[in-house]
């Protein structure tokens, strides 16, 4: 019997507001016609002992009576909660607010003018890239030298003069490709009061050229076909001795490797250089003074030796600091019958601009040589000097 009289409750009410003009309609209703929810208000007002808000509004009585009668006989009808409508969040007030954007006009800006050229020009030049890159560098020099016994080209320690030429043309076209060229020229000269039968002596003598072509691999590393060849310009000679050690094309050295090159950058490229393995390599050996082959691995007789092996060369710069500087080279090569090994080591001070002190060390080993019973196949030079220097 209440549902009943809840219904006709409502259905007047609503017919009553339906007579109404629409900007008069009562919104207190609208929660029997939303989507059910479950309204906490309800529940406290019928609920609690002493409800505030019970009977100073008949309609919203009758209305959440309404309502408790669905949350208690249809609870399967209410689909949401009044506390997930607050976590949804209220409906903005603001949205009905037009946005007006205050614009303030400035001065007008003109448009820039942009000056052109009173001639404009009719040609191009393109300049070519720079693919090679040339350099040299000489000394001439006072030293104090000292050559071992067994020395293979010969000598004698004393004091004397020694002038040295380096050139260098590298090319590098940015492209994986680079051909390395240097040619050293060293040549000295020493008088010996002891000597009576020689007036001047070679004590440093070198001609040597070094070609090495190469294909980028990867990083630092190429594919480098390297020759080199080297020999000396004039008679190796010992105080008081008649006999010629060495000579202009005797020996004669021309070395052909195939391998892989490293380019050394180390030590913020105070340490640069190239390192060069070829684990296939060709020497050939001549000795155009018959009586010298035999000292040099040549058999009695011939002129030629040819030889295959492998082969490592080894070409590094470490500026130490700003005044010292260390020029290092390593040469080996080994037919796996035979071995031959050089290093030579200068570790040069700069004094000036123009002056240097150079101290050089060169260990030296073959054992295609004469052996010497107190140092075996080793041999031995140094010598220290103070001159002139001058790069280019």
């Amino acid at each position: 019997m209440r549902k009943l009289i809840l219904f006709f409750a409502a259905v007047s009410v609503l017919s009553a507001d339906a007579a109404q003009p629409n900007d008069t309609l009562d919104g207190r209703y609208y929660r029997l016609f939303a989507p059910l929810t479950f309204y906490h208000n309800v529940a406290d007002k019928t609920l609690a002992l002493n409800s505030e808000s019970a009977g100073k509004d008949a309609v919203i009585d009758e209305v959440d009576a309404a309502l408790l009668n669905i949350y208690l006989n249809r609870p399967d009808l209410v689909s949401t909660t009044e506390t997930e409508l607050q976590e949804t969040g209220n409906i903005r007030e603001d949205v009905y607010t037009p946005i007006e954007n205050q614009v303030e006009f400035v001065e007008k800006v003109e448009a820039p003018v942009i000056d052109a050229p009173e001639e404009i020009l009719d040609t191009l030049m393109v300049q070519k890239p720079k693919f090679w890159t040339k350099k040299g560098d000489g000394f001439l020099q006072f030293m104090q030298n000292y050559v071992s016994g067994n020395w293979y080209k010969g000598g004698e320690s004393n004091y004397s003069m020694v002038g040295a030429l380096t050139l260098e043309a590298n090319y590098d076209n940015k492209n994986k490709w680079k051909w390395d060229n240097k040619l050293e020229m060293k040549l000295g000269f020493l008088r010996s009061r002891t000597d009576s039968l020689h007036k001047f002596k070679a004590n440093e003598d070198l001609l040597r050229f070094t070609s090495k072509l190469g294909l980028e691999a990867a990083k630092n590393w190429y594919y480098t076909l390297q020759l080199l060849a080297y020999t000396q310009f004039t008679r190796g000679l010992k105080s008081n001795d008649p006999f010629t050690y060495s000579d202009f094309m005797s020996p004669f050295n021309l070395n052909l490797g195939l391998g892989m090159d490293y380019k050394v950058e180390s030590k913020n490229k105070r340490l640069t250089g190239t390192i060069n393995l070829s684990p296939l390599a060709v020497n050939y050996r001549y000795v155009g003074r018959l009586p010298l082959g035999p000292s040099y691995g040549l058999k009695v007789g011939k002129h030629t030796l040819l030889d295959f092996g492998s082969q490592l060369t080894a070409d590094l710069v470490w500026k130490m600091n700003e005044n010292v500087t260390w020029k290092s080279r390593l040469y080996a090569f080994t037919s796996y019958k035979r071995a031959e090994i050089e290093w030579e080591n200068t570790f040069e001070l700069r004094v000036s601009k123009y002056i240097t002190a150079n101290l050089f060390l060169f260990p030296r080993f073959d054992d295609a040589g004469v052996y010497d019973s107190d140092l075996g196949y080793w041999q031995f030079k140094e010598y220290s000097s103070l001159g002139f220097t001058y790069a280019f």
